[in-house]
């Protein structure tokens, strides 16, 4: 076994696309490796699909926040360790996180996202005509990707869309890269307590959405559906941006693939979301489980109270799982990515994700077929620095 390699490494991409170098030589060379995490905390880095699957998967491993080592941070500054909030099922292991996914999965089952798809539909198309009116050239990202993906989770949640910018402000303030913990601790805060009013107005009148499905639940206390509500929309709003302006920057950019995903629609197939999934992949570092005992991994054995970081952009990337993974090809079978993550804790709202991003896609891209980038792919600014991969812009001409 070499020497640990630091977190550090992790930050230095050389295309917006690819993974750092680090992550893809490791993923061939020594797909478990030592990590020094920023706490100074020598855990593991795992790169490969097999190992990602069998950590994520396994009872041996926890998601408790309480006893993780941090992987990454903006500025390399240690991650103070919290307690775990009531409801906050994200950091917890089974059964308390079985009993608050149990109840969201079924917000975002089958049934409710079919339901709800005519309403994201009529989105897209108000938000695309914003957009026409705004006119050429302009920045999709708050034009279009950034109102829209707010918009859904507003609905969807129940939270009034005049009111989005306080819950807007915690996931951008998270993946500001100049901004520390104490900033995004106020902006979390305020977060909170607004959720936390309209938790309290919803259980005397309660609507039709998360909101008030979740208010009239006696049994969950105010507390516990707030964090789980701000939960969902910081996840949501964050992945649900970035997946789409990172897809339509791949798409622009690769001019043939664009043209395949165009051709595609119009056929009436479904659209190729997979295969962009997979190769943005924009959850980037924040994947980590603890050992609870030591534990064989690899033909390493992990001691209990070892970190284990998944690095998912690799896993995606893994040559044994898919063909020329390097490459953005919509024919490509894209199956089996962990681009929502894998196990008890993948994405709950993976299925409204893929309807956001299949119709806002699609809807945008037929309806302006002279959609181009209007700068080099080298001139447009990517957050590096955070757990999700994003845009700042997305300058277009149409």
């Amino acid at each position: 076994m070499s020497e640990p390699i630091s977190y550090l490494q992790h930050w230095d991409r050389t295309e917006p696309f690819d993974p750092p170098t680090v992550l893809t030589e490791l993923l061939t060379s020594q797909p478990l490796a030592r990590m020094v995490y920023p706490d100074g905390h020598v855990g593991w880095l795992a790169t490969n699909q097999e190992l990602a699957r069998e950590v994520l998967s396994s009872h041996a491993f926890s998601h408790n926040f309480h006893t993780a080592h941090v992987p990454l941070t903006k500025r390399g500054e240690v991650f103070p360790s919290v307690p775990i909030v009531p409801g906050g099922f994200i950091h917890m292991d089974p059964p308390e996180h079985t009993r608050y996914r149990n109840i969201l999965s079924s917000e975002f089952s089958i049934r409710r996202m079919e339901a709800f798809a005519p309403q994201v539909a009529r989105m897209v198309t108000g938000q695309l005509a914003a957009l026409r009116e705004k006119g050429s050239p302009v920045d999709l990202l708050p034009t279009y990707v950034r109102p829209l993906s707010a918009q859904v989770l507003c609905d969807v949640i129940g939270i009034p869309l005049e009111d989005s910018a306080t819950m807007i402000a915690l996931t951008d303030t998270t993946n500001d890269e100049s901004l520390g913990l104490e900033e995004e601790r106020e902006a979390t805060t305020k977060a909170f307590f607004y959720v936390l009013d309209l938790v309290g107005k919803a259980r005397t009148a309660p609507g039709d959405n998360i909101i008030g499905r979740l208010a009239a639940i006696p049994e969950l206390t105010d507390r516990e559906i707030t964090n789980m509500l701000v939960i969902v929309f910081a996840a949501g709003f964050a992945s649900c941006e970035a997946a789409l302006g990172m897809s339509l920057l791949a798409l622009l950019h690769h001019r043939d693939q664009l043209a395949a995903f165009r051709a595609a629609v119009e056929a009436g197939d479904e659209a190729p979301i997979e295969e962009l999934l997979r190769y943005t992949t924009v959850n980037q570092y924040q994947i980590f489980r603890t050992a609870l005992t030591d534990v064989q991994l690899g033909g390493e054995l992990i001691r209990e109270g070892d970190t284990v970081t998944v690095a998912l952009p690799a896993a995606n990337r893994d040559p044994a799982r898919f063909a020329c993974p390097e490459r953005l090809d919509l024919e490509n079978d894209a199956s089996g990515h962990l681009a929502f993550g894998y196990g008890v804790h993948a994405c709950v709202g993976q299925r409204l994700a893929r309807l956001v991003l299949t119709e806002a896609l699609s809807q945008l891209l037929l309806a302006l077929p002279g959609l181009a980038l209007d700068v080099p792919l080298a001139e447009v600014p990517v957050r590096l620095r955070t757990s999700v991969l994003g845009l700042k812009r997305l300058p277009v001409r149409f």
